[in-house]
């Protein structure tokens, strides 16, 4: 009898939908970065203490070198948060990356280099084929695109069941309903809006593939979080007449705004 792989006793690989937040530096400045990210996981440590992130270095006025990065990493880390890898950008960050022995997370890629991307596009033959595979690849690297009106108008994703702690639910390319309630430390993710028919108790994180006409409609509000496009408000946040109450949220321009439905 031919013996079993060794690696198919030993463990499972999977890929999946992994929540994670990015952590976008605008400056060189490791204890100004270490401040403000201290007073969030002090404002709510239950979402950001010991909370995994990707440091996005592509906003920075120029290029650092390996021992800032080493710094700035440091800092996140003095904060209370974990940072476990840079977000995708120019070969300069990659090699960031490999010289620091981390890998690079495509999911938060900008647009760092348009002219090339652009550039490359325009040369590309529009009637030769894309494999599947490259499909996939492009839609991950990305950078945070509405989403078109053929996903928008996706079958809606309905979700009867009570969303338990630890679980996440995702509805890609379309619209999820939730028609029981999400308990704390649950999370329901959508790339389109989101509406929960029940008590919204853990994290509701819509527009998650940047369409910032996304919104969130919810019965019973106590949310941990909610996000739109990557904008958020944490429990911390919002207003006490809030709670509790039929309540709706919206992007106007970078602000997260939540209103009352019941008025």
């Amino acid at each position: 009898m031919a013996a079993k792989p060794a690696g198919d006793s030993v463990c499972d690989l999977r890929f999946g939908q992994v929540g994670i937040a990015n952590v976008r530096v605008t400056g060189n400045d490791p204890a100004a970065l270490q401040a403000a990210l201290a007073e969030r996981v002090h404002k709510a440590p239950q979402l950001f203490a010991r909370a995994a992130v990707v440091l996005d270095l592509g906003h920075l006025p120029q290029d650092i070198d390996r021992d800032a990065t080493a710094a700035l990493l440091d800092a996140v880390r003095a904060a209370g948060m974990l940072p476990v890898a840079l977000a995708y950008g120019t070969r300069h960050i990659e090699a960031l990356a490999e010289a620091l022995n981390l890998p690079l997370i495509a999911k938060f890629r900008a647009a760092y280099e348009p002219a090339q991307a652009n550039t490359a596009a325009a040369a590309a033959p529009e009637s030769t084929p894309t494999p599947r595979r490259a499909r996939a690849a492009e839609a991950e690297v990305a950078p945070a695109a509405v989403v078109s009106p053929t996903a928008a108008s996706a079958p809606t994703l309905h979700h009867a069941q009570a969303v338990r702690s630890g679980q996440q639910v995702y509805a890609e390319a379309r619209d999820l309903v939730v028609t029981a309630n999400v308990a704390a430390g649950a999370e329901v993710i959508s790339d389109g809006s989101i509406h929960i028919y029940g008590s919204l108790r853990g994290r509701a994180l819509a527009g998650a593939g940047g369409n910032e006409q996304a919104r969130i409609y919810c019965q019973t509000f106590h949310a941990e979080l909610v996000s739109i496009a990557g904008r958020y408000r944490t429990f911390e946040e919002i207003p006490d007449d809030l709670e509790g109450r039929a309540v709706q949220c919206w992007l106007e321009g970078e602000k997260l705004l939540i209103a009352r439905l019941d008025r």
